[in-house]
């Protein structure tokens, strides 16, 4: 139920100008969908959606970059990749380090400079570890939510 929901989600925020929590709980409704606010809230934290402004100046939800296409059913190569190579994600301040199995963290690395990650200033990889330096904490804290969102969703083909 709950990865569907997250689905739903995302492709709603993708879909339609989402500005507000009320009116997510309002477009999952009209999709079957009832939730609480405290429900709703969690699940914009989990899947990282932060609030970006369209060109008309307006503010509304966005599904971050990584989320968009590591994701995405089409981009299953990404997906497997992390899912098989990453063993842990964590930060400190705006570095974000992320454990794989020994001889992946180049593979992993190089996908990940592909994906365009948002605020990400630049990458160094080793044999096992991935130092990636984010402009801000914040930044550190949301892509280790992405990547943790990816690594334990279950829909890995």
């Amino acid at each position: 139920m709950k990865t569907n929901r997250h689905e739903l989600i995302m492709k709603l925020v993708q879909e339609r100008a989402i500005d507000t929590q009320e009116s997510l709980r309002a477009a999952l409704e009209e999709n079957g969908l009832n939730v609480t606010q405290a429900t709703l809230s969690r699940d914009i934290k989990e899947l990282s959606l932060i609030k970006v402004s369209d060109e008309m100046g307006n503010s509304r939800y966005s599904v971050p970059r990584l989320s968009r296409e590591g994701l995405s059913r089409d981009n299953s190569e990404t997906l497997q990749l992390l899912h098989s190579a990453v063993i842990s994600v964590d930060y400190a301040m705006n570095t974000v380090v992320i454990k794989s199995h020994v001889g992946m963290a180049q593979a992993v690395c190089a996908k990940l400079d592909g994906t365009d990650i948002e605020n990400s200033v630049g990458t160094i990889a080793g044999d096992d570890t991935i130092f990636m330096l984010m402009r801000t904490q914040k930044d550190a804290e949301r892509l280790v939510r992405e990547l943790n969102t990816i690594l334990y969703s279950k829909d890995v083909k």
